[in-house]
């Protein structure tokens, strides 16, 4: 079950249609507001919201949404591709971001990788009790490793987030001892080994 909050209805007409096509159920709402009410009410699988909309914005509804549910899969959508955007919306519990216009094959795939990786992390609200690990940046890090192919060293995957080296090494040290990631060790010619991580 997808729940839809946009302000536009050609969006939200165009959104059900593709995942009307993938056999997805769909609740929608016009407004930010409107669209955590129903959440309350329809308990989705995951929720697709739009960045702009008026009185509650993108950022707002994702806010509260994460206050009900710490694990359900948020992805924005958006046409700004600012990275500080990006960064607001991962610090606010976003697991993932659609640019519009919308693509059916991208938006798919999306959905379905994000379903995937909300059952995986569903209801483990209170294991993270470690000091400093919070369970959204956890879920940005296991999420995109997810859609790796290849095991990544730090940097690697410090580039593909908006997220710090040093937070990227912590949450990394933490998942290797939880044994969610395998870290792979490479030796070189000279120097220390240089490893590289992916999802166990």
């Amino acid at each position: 079950m997808i729940l839809i909050i946009d302000d536009n209805e050609d969006i939200r007409f165009t959104i059900k249609e593709i995942c009307s096509f993938a056999d997805w159920e769909v609740f929608e709402a016009s407004t930010g507001k409107a669209g955590v009410e129903l959440f309350q009410k329809v308990t989705p699988s995951l929720v697709l919201i739009d960045y702009h909309m008026p009185d509650w914005d993108g950022l707002k509804t994702t806010k509260a949404i994460r206050k009900m549910d710490s694990s359900v899969p948020i992805i924005i959508l958006t046409i700004d591709e600012r990275h500080e955007i990006a960064d607001q919306f991962l610090q606010a519990g976003a697991t993932d971001f659609a640019l519009k216009p919308i693509k059916a094959p991208d938006l798919i795939s999306r959905i379905r990788l994000n379903l995937k990786v909300g059952k995986l992390t569903a209801g483990q609200k209170d294991v993270f009790v470690e000091k400093g690990i919070k369970p959204e940046t956890l879920q940005t890090i296991k999420h995109f490793l997810y859609q790796q192919n290849e095991p990544l060293t730090i940097s690697e995957i410090q580039e593909g987030l908006p997220i710090a080296y040093q937070t990227v090494h912590r949450y990394l040290n933490y998942l290797a001892d939880q044994g969610e990631i395998t870290v792979l060790s490479q030796y070189g010619s000279k120097g220390r080994p240089k490893n590289k991580y992916k999802i166990t």
